[in-house]
């Protein structure tokens, strides 16, 4: 079984390694000393399963978590936390992996024995209860990471299968839900239409073409996004603050 530790405390990192290398059929294949890097490694290393600290500078595990679940082929998470460092009800509730430090050898064997791969949908519910939204969007184009910071972000515009992201250095098309991205930003970005959310600070002004149809455009650039007539009003209502 691969694995790749997850930690940014040096000495929690070689005592993991130590119980590891103590368990049969375990290879260490990397670490990582938070969120976007653990990404990365795993997009390169291809881990069975990742030992993900929790709290960590940067991108905290929980996040990277999420990141995670949306690659094509996920693998299995154990989430370690010191005591009272986490509501772990929410663990318990979702029936998400996760550790306890200070971890025994007997401890890890059994939850490596038992790791399972969290849905994305789980790791939501776990962050809306501990009030935790992601702070980037992780983009994978042509076998490359991108993470895009959110407050980078003008737009997210439903295409097909995918969602565009329109961000200030181009564009980018990630698959998830613009319900779900609601549902997590919807304090920064506001609905609009049934296909698109906005950045209500990016925004330049709203008006109507010569079709009819309400668009509104951007401060930095050029494009525009359509407003539903079922929208129009919280549209107004919202520029005009």
């Amino acid at each position: 079984m691969k694995v790749l530790i997850v930690d940014d405390e040096a000495l929690a990192c070689t005592r993991l390694q130590k119980l590891l290398s103590e368990i049969d059929g375990i290879e260490v294949v990397g670490e990582a000393g938070n969120g976007t890097e653990a990404i990365k490694q795993v997009h390169a290393l291809q881990p069975e399963v990742v030992l993900l600290d929790i709290r960590m500078p940067g991108m905290d595990g929980l996040e990277a978590g999420r990141h995670l679940s949306t690659l094509e082929n996920p693998p299995a998470i154990i989430f370690t936390t010191a005591y009272g460092e986490f509501a772990l009800d929410a663990f318990k509730s979702h029936a998400v992996d996760y550790l306890l430090k200070p971890i025994s050898r007997e401890k890890l064997a059994a939850g490596l024995a038992a790791a399972g791969k969290p849905s994305r949908a789980q790791l939501q519910q776990i962050a809306q209860e501990n009030d935790s939204a992601r702070k980037q969007i992780c983009v994978i184009d042509r076998g490359d990471i991108q993470m895009i910071d959110i407050h980078n972000i003008y737009y997210f515009r439903a295409d097909s299968k995918y969602l565009e992201v329109r961000h200030t250095n181009g564009n980018a098309l990630i698959e998830e839900s613009l319900t779900t991205l609601e549902n997590e930003f919807g304090e920064l970005f506001f609905r609009v239409h049934r296909n698109a959310l906005v950045d209500p600070n990016c925004l330049a002004g709203l008006s109507n073409d010569k079709d009819g149809t309400w668009q509104l455009s951007f401060q930095d650039i050029d494009d525009v996004i359509d407003v539903s007539r079922r929208q129009l009003g919280k549209v107004r209502a919202m520029l005009k603050g």
